[in-house]
């Protein structure tokens, strides 16, 4: 920036001022510029000259661009489409809260009252049926229909094509075992979004497997995981931490993290155990969990229901509980492992009669019942009945090998043909069979 001296006496002239800006042409200054002129003269005044810096003339403002290009703005417009489009099926896919519905004739008192019942999201409105809404305290026959229409325009409860349903199904997310022989039998790992169930004697590898899945469900979608948290409902008292920490190291990860991401809990009866359940749905609205292990889900029972006289309360609320399970796995598409105990009895003359040994099995599952008939070799099948084994999408079948191997076998799948797989229990979880 250039300066010149000039004194008071000697005013620029016209010529001199240079061009006012937004005419490009010299001109008089105004009489408000001429006084400031006057006014800084005065106040910067150095014996008989100042510093008057000589402003360059502003050059002209460039006219903003103008798209001419229909091609290249139409583009534009379809990408903002598609993008637009794509967030609202991902918000379509996931669980909506049940703070959506307020609005209109739902008050947020109703929705509380909802939530303390355990009903969290939209779609657990939705697949609720009015009696069970109806005996919600201070919900009404009227308010329970309002709920149930909002909730039907917000959910697809209706018929859709093939196609769609397989394309969601491409989202499926599998956990890993941790055995390469094992995950290939199981199309990929433990499925999310369903029930499998894990049964089989003592010492079979179930217990082991459950606490490999709560490390590799936090893994990242490439290496096999989900990215997200693990639960643990357990009745049997066999859930161990230090376990996850041996499993974490072999996986590349920090230990105190892995046990943080681990929700546990211990039932100590059927109807808490069902209790849990209404709790888990509470965190998993609030939280990212990719994985729910009951171990055991049929332990409980056994012990709060004897006899024939209260089999059929018995197997009511466990059916109870069971779809209470696959609800939560579908809302969240987490993946739910469940296993019962183990009963071992002596078939003898067409009657059933347990012995005294009676090992714990961890998981969700069924139980085991060894049957002896005579011959070489006695046979096993789940325990449970009918509830259960409809109840399950997957179940496998557990056994012993040689020395660390086990064998899986699956019992019952809806798409996994029949097949076994061998893999080992070591120090840092479940791996490859070894020789």
């Amino acid at each position: 920036m250039q300066a010149r001296p000039v004194t008071p006496e000697q005013p620029l002239a016209a010529e001199e001022r240079g061009p006012v800006w937004g005419t490009g042409a010299p001109v008089e200054a105004s009489k408000h510029a001429a006084r400031a002129r006057a006014h800084l003269l005065r106040g910067g005044e150095r014996g008989n000259e100042i510093l008057l810096p000589l402003l360059p003339p502003r050059s002209p403002r460039p006219a903003p661009p103008i798209v001419s290009d229909l091609t290249a703005l139409a583009t534009m417009q379809e990408t903002a489409v598609e993008e637009e489009q794509q967030l609202e099926a991902e918000e379509a896919a996931s669980c909506q809260l049940i703070s959506r519905l307020e609005g209109g004739s739902v008050s947020a008192s109703d929705l509380k009252k909802l939530r303390e019942a355990g009903y969290y999201t939209v779609e657990s409105v939705a697949q609720a049926t009015k009696k069970e809404l109806t005996e919600v305290k201070g919900i009404s026959e009227q308010k329970v229909a309002k709920l149930q229409e909002a909730a039907f325009k917000m959910t697809q409860m209706g018929f859709t094509t093939a196609t769609e349903v397989h394309q969601s199904r491409q989202d499926i997310c599998y956990l890993t075992t941790g055995s390469k022989e094992l995950d290939g039998l199981l199309g990929g790992g433990m499925e999310t979004g369903s029930i499998t169930e894990l049964f089989g004697e003592f010492r079979t590898g179930k217990t082991q497997l459950c606490h490999t899945l709560c490390v590799t469900s936090q893994l990242p979608l490439e290496q096999g995981g989900c990215e997200g948290k693990a639960m643990y409902i357990d009745t049997e008292g066999t859930f161990r931490p230090q376990r996850l920490i041996e499993i974490a190291e072999k996986y590349g990860l920090d230990g105190q993290d892995v046990l943080d991401n681990v929700s546990y809990a211990r039932a100590f009866n059927s109807e808490h155990q069902l209790q849990l359940l209404l709790q888990a749905s509470c965190m998993m609205s609030e939280g990212r969990y990719g994985l729910l292990i009951i171990d055991s889900a049929t332990g409980l029972y056994r012990t709060d229901y004897s006899g024939r006289g209260e089999l059929s309360a018995r197997q009511m609320h466990l059916a109870k509980f069971l779809r209470a399970l696959s609800k939560l796995a579908n809302q969240y598409g987490i993946a739910c492992v469940s296993m019962p105990r183990a009963a071992r009895t002596v078939e003898v003359q067409n009657a059933q009669l347990p012995t005294s040994c009676v090992a714990p099995l961890s998981t969700v599952t069924n139980q085991v019942v060894a049957q002896v008939d005579g011959g070489p070799m006695a046979s096993s099948k789940p325990i449970g009945g009918n509830i259960i084994a409809h109840a399950s999408t997957t179940r496998l079948m557990l056994r012993k090998g040689r020395g660390e191997n086990r064998i899986c076998k699956i019992f019952d799948s809806p798409c996994l043909a029949e097949g076994e797989a061998t893999f080992s229990i070591q120090g840092s979880g479940i791996g490859d069979a070894v020789d």
